[in-house]
């Protein structure tokens, strides 16, 4: 019989499937379809520390006459952000309430001020996991890329010591020392890594003159960097690896369980094909297995990682000088 089941920072998943963090985990009724169609474990929709400044600037904006009162500000301030916080919360009780799967929160970093005493919050409204999606793209000219990377160390500090419930963090690639940086943060006790998130994509309207939104979903061409990250660190940091971004089918998901990952985010293929792509990429992995003659997942994963393959350099290499020379 073909078992599905994994484990993924210490939690159980009758299969390594998420759905990862989106506008399609943001209400009961989606999260009851994701788990009846047979995803594995689902990521609630982050909550943005961005967007709670933002509901704190709109009520402002409301009455010029605040900024003259000091406690009203506080009160105000506090009240708005309290607002969001418990929706949010809300959201976890119910979804536990009503889910069999692991629930795993998800908050938007982009300092390590805001989140350590609503980790806590986190954790008693029932979640399993938190994941902590810090989205900060390196793009000051001024800036050291070491005060970018302190930061990353300083969030997993400041929520890892509040909570005891599995932390994941989920980063980008816009690192110079990928490899070391994944090492020193898997020191760092996180249960799992994510590779990667993805940044909203600027386009150019040429006829308008404006800046638009571009490459909106992944596509199945982008795995290719995931599934070589994923690779080259499997067996080799010390959290589990989750891979995220390319992923759009059962063969997706196979690629990267034999790269190392012990589980994997769908979000894009959901939203170009329904929630009906779950059960479809569940049974294409398992189809896939008892092709092979595999009865569980840890039969094959990792068995093409750049730590076990028989040509690890085929991750290391990143010309195109011998394809396009034509040399066999």
């Amino acid at each position: 019989m073909t078992d599905l089941s994994t484990t993924y920072m210490g939690l159980k998943l009758k299969n390594p499937v998420i759905v990862g963090s989106s506008g399609l985990t943001k209400s009961l009724n989606s999260l009851l379809t994701i788990e009846e169609k047979g995803a594995g474990a689902v990521v609630l929709k982050s909550l943005f520390e961005e967007q709670i400044k933002l509901e704190v600037r709109k009520v402002f904006s409301h009455d010029e006459m605040q900024g003259a009162y000091t406690e009203a500000d506080d009160y105000i301030r506090n009240y708005s952000r309290q607002q969001t916080l418990s929706e949010y919360l809300d959201l976890i009780r119910t979804a536990k309430g009503k889910l069999t799967i692991p629930v795993i929160a998800s908050i938007n970093c982009v300092s390590a001020q805001e989140w350590p005493s609503f980790a806590t919050e986190i954790e008693k409204a029932g979640a399993d996991a938190l994941e902590l999606n810090v989205f900060v793209l390196p793009s000051d000219i001024e800036k050291p890329g070491l005060e970018y990377e302190q930061l990353y160390f300083e969030i997993i500090e400041n929520v890892k010591k509040n909570i005891s419930i599995p932390i994941a963090l989920k980063i980008s690639y816009h690192f110079s020392g990928m490899a070391e940086l994944i090492k020193k943060l898997s020191w760092s006790k996180v249960e799992g890594l994510v590779l990667f998130n993805r940044f909203y994509n600027p386009d150019i309207d040429i006829d308008k003159f404006v800046v638009k939104p571009g490459n909106l979903y992944s596509t199945p061409e982008e795995i290719s960097t995931s599934l070589r990250w994923i690779a080259i660190l499997a067996d080799r940091v010390q959290s589990d690896l989750c891979a995220s971004t390319g992923v759009h089918d059962g063969d997706g998901v196979v690629k990267q369980l034999l790269a190392g990952a012990k589980a994997v985010q769908i979000c894009s293929t959901l939203y170009k094909h329904g929630f009906d792509q779950i059960p479809l990429i569940v049974q294409g992995l398992k189809h896939w297995m008892e092709k092979n003659n595999f009865t569980k997942i840890d039969d094959f994963r990792g068995k093409l990682s750049h730590k076990k393959s028989e040509n690890p350099a085929v991750y290391q290499r990143v010309q195109f000088m011998k394809h396009f020379a034509g040399i066999d």
